[in-house]
């Protein structure tokens, strides 16, 4: 059984199941400029315009330092999943790369973390999407009843505030919250409350991408060139406003500080793998996908640097707790009808974000199912617009329930652990395919560095910084119990033992330098997640495990061909 469990595909197998399925083919009008427009509206979503204020108020300044860091790690996780894309040209992304590398198991694993991935990243989206379109009503006079534009959570807290301390003493955001709650309609003692804003959007998107990846894409390319230009609009006219004084502090609350913003950071760079989901409907998907990854990683890197430095030097930090941090600071210097501007345009520029991770994730769905692995119905390609409709449908099922009644809050952290997950195991499968020689099959390679020495000589130098710099690190460590670090400190203790052992590994293999890094920054930025997202994440996998020994194991074709084979 241990051995079926790791089973694997082979590259010729898994484009030979593509090309077999004829009657369900997706159709092909995807080109570079339409990849990179797709990366780019999946990567500058809610993160660019409702998580920055979050991280700019936890780390000051530097956290445009966390985004410089943050890049780097992406451009090594891009690079490995360039590779694959252009080694394995078919729908799945990270799902498909696993199978070949790791094997079933794994690839269900990962399949099973991208499906939480793409649906909690556009949970966000909507939610974020849903705050600033009634932001926006407002701005034209246009006021929705309370009750029917937060999650539950929210106004039940803020009215719990409103009993302890008194409703002066909340936030105007707070306040609108308690009266939400006491004038909702209810059934019983039970008040209505729900997002009907994030429910209405996800279905219009969701539809959207059923009819057709044409009108998609289209409807993408427009979104984007909207999205980019309010970004500029932002950079260009706030700068005229910045003052150096606001900058210093540099980093107010120290590293730690900065490092709490990792998972809203993180979060604003999320998406750039989602173009991989696209691969069977590319004209050249082994030379477009690779060079559309780099592109758009790239793009967005800059301008999320420069953003938060705009941000940061208009106001000081302390002022940037907000949802919609762009239109706020712009409101703070008295410009309100720059405000308006950002806040309607806004509202385009987060739908397009919405549209690709709703586009990604039913070709999870797909392709998990032609490899027999999740019911047939997920694989049913619609006649007509030759999308994967049934697969679609469950989408948005799934991210519009959650996205009425949950707060935003609850998600990002939790959208960071499958996506960290994901992203070691492709840049472990790049290490994988140079040593099994798969890698003489892909029309792109990641620069190989030779790391024999260079992983060791990085941990020792790793080692000698925590050393110098980290003393108040050391002495926090020396206090805690066995007990303590087991239960507080698990990941970063893992962190340094997977270290070690690259460092082992890579001087009998010869591994190449760029994935190590990949898996070791990726690594760090996932320990630094909070622990009740772990307990949320491996309960999300147990029951996947359920679904994959209850139905995936005894259903996958390569089980069926195994037992065909005498």
């Amino acid at each position: 059984m241990a051995n079926r469990l790791f089973r694997k595909k082979t590259v010729e197998h898994i484009l030979a199941s593509a090309q077999s399925a004829k009657s369900g083919e997706l159709a092909k009008v995807l080109g570079v400029r339409d990849l990179v427009s797709l990366g780019i509206a999946a990567i500058v979503g809610a993160g660019i315009f409702s998580t920055i204020g979050l991280a700019s108020f936890n780390g000051g300044p530097a956290v445009s330092l966390l985004f410089v860091f943050v890049a780097v790690a992406c451009v090594f996780t891009a690079l490995a999943y360039a590779q694959f894309a252009s080694t394995v040209p078919v729908s799945g992304s990270a799902y498909t790369y696993a199978y070949v590398a790791f094997g079933e198991l794994f690839a269900w694993i990962i399949g099973w973390a991208l499906i939480l991935e793409y649906a909690v990243s556009n949970m966000v989206v909507a939610i974020s999407w849903s705050q600033y379109f009634v932001s926006m009503l407002a701005g034209f006079g246009i006021r929705l009843p309370g009750w029917l534009t937060m999650a539950p959570a929210y106004a039940s807290e803020a009215y719990a505030k409103v009993q302890e301390q008194g409703i002066e003493s909340l936030s105007k955001i707070e306040q609108t919250a308690a009266l939400a709650y006491e004038h909702a309609p209810r059934i019983g003692d039970i008040p209505i409350i729900f997002d009907l804003p994030a429910g209405l959007i996800t279905f219009l998107v969701t539809w959207l991408v059923y009819i057709g990846i044409k009108e998609s894409r289209t409807a993408s390319n427009i979104m984007v060139a909207i999205k980019i230009g309010v970004i500029l609009f932002v950079i260009f006219g706030g700068v005229f406003f910045v003052r150096p004084e606001n900058w210093t502090p540099f980093a107010p609350n120290g590293v730690g500080g900065v490092l709490s913003g990792v998972a809203a950071v993180f979060f604003a760079f999320i998406g750039f793998d989602s173009i991989s989901t696209t691969a069977e409907e590319c004209k050249n998907p082994q030379r477009d996908l690779p060079r559309a990854m780099i592109l758009c990683l790239l793009i967005c890197a800059v301008l999320y640097i420069l953003i938060t430095l705009v941000l940061t030097g208009m106001v000081n930090y302390t002022e940037l707790n907000v949802k919609d941090p762009l239109a706020y600071v712009f409101e703070y210097v008295g410009m309100d009808y720059m405000a308006g501007i950002v806040s309607v345009t806004s509202v385009v520029a987060i739908t397009s974000a919405l549209l690709v991770f709703q586009l990604a994730q039913p070709r999870i769905w797909m392709t998990m199912s032609r490899d027999g692995l999740l019911w047939k119905r997920f694989a049913q390609i619609h006649p007509k617009y030759k999308t994967p409709s049934f697969a679609t449908i469950i989408t948005g099922l799934m991210v519009a329930i959650p996205a009425l009644f949950f707060k935003m809050d609850f998600f990002v952290d939790l959208t960071s652990v499958g996506t960290f997950f994901a992203f070691i195991l492709v840049c472990a499968g790049v290490l994988y395919m140079d040593y099994s020689g798969i890698s003489k099959q892909s029309k792109f390679k990641v620069p190989y560095i030779n790391g024999r020495y260079l992983i060791t000589i990085g941990l020792l130098l790793a080692v000698y910084g925590v050393y110098i710099f980290g003393q108040d690190t050391i002495a926090e460590w020396r206090q805690l119990s066995w007990r303590d670090m087991l239960e507080h400190k698990m990941l970063t203790i893992v962190f340094w033992l997977v270290w070690v052992v690259l460092c082992v590994m890579g001087y009998i293999y010869r591994f190449s330098l760029l994935p190590v890094a990949g898996i070791l920054v990726n690594l760090y930025l996932m320990a630094q997640l909070g622990a009740s997202n772990w307990i949320i994440f491996i309960a999300w996998l147990g029951v996947g495990l359920l679904v994959y020994f209850g139905y995936g194991y005894k259903h996958s074709k390569l089980n069926k061909m195994e037992n065909a084979t005498p």
